[in-house]
């Protein structure tokens, strides 16, 4: 089994409620965006991010800062992307994960959801988790 880090920024609890999905069915733990840094993405094999769309539909300025300094650690190693939502389409999620993948990230899903996440949404996440985990 990958060593997997599941790596977030909460505001309303909902990203942290994905994120504790995705890091249960990945054998991890998620932490806090705060609690990591660049230098850490070396001792793992796979990856995951977690942002809500903020303003408009963009990432958090600081949880962005530790995702740029992290993108450039990660070469091959796979990553999912995920997040939640209030308004709009969800398009903050399809620009990060095309940007990501432009600048060589192997991206293998994003997972998004409107507020809380549901049924479908922890589906997805736990679905992931495992992949990464393989």
């Amino acid at each position: 089994m990958k060593k997997v880090a599941v790596v977030y920024f909460s505001q309303t609890g909902n990203t942290e409620a994905m994120a504790k999905a995705l890091a249960e069915a990945a054998g991890a733990e998620a932490v806090d965006y705060s609690d990591f840094s660049a230098d850490q993405v070396k001792d793992f094999d796979a990856l995951a991010f977690g942002c809500p769309a903020m303003g408009s539909e963009e990432l958090d300025p600081d949880f962005q800062e530790l995702w740029e300094a992290c993108e450039s650690q990660l070469g091959g190693k796979p990553v999912v992307l995920f997040g939640s939502y209030d308004w709009g389409t969800g398009d903050w999620m399809e620009t990060w994960k095309s940007e990501a993948e432009d600048n060589g990230v192997n991206v293998l899903e994003s997972v998004i959801a409107n507020l809380e996440p549901d049924d479908e949404a922890l589906e997805q996440l736990a679905e992931a988790g495992k992949r990464l985990a393989e």
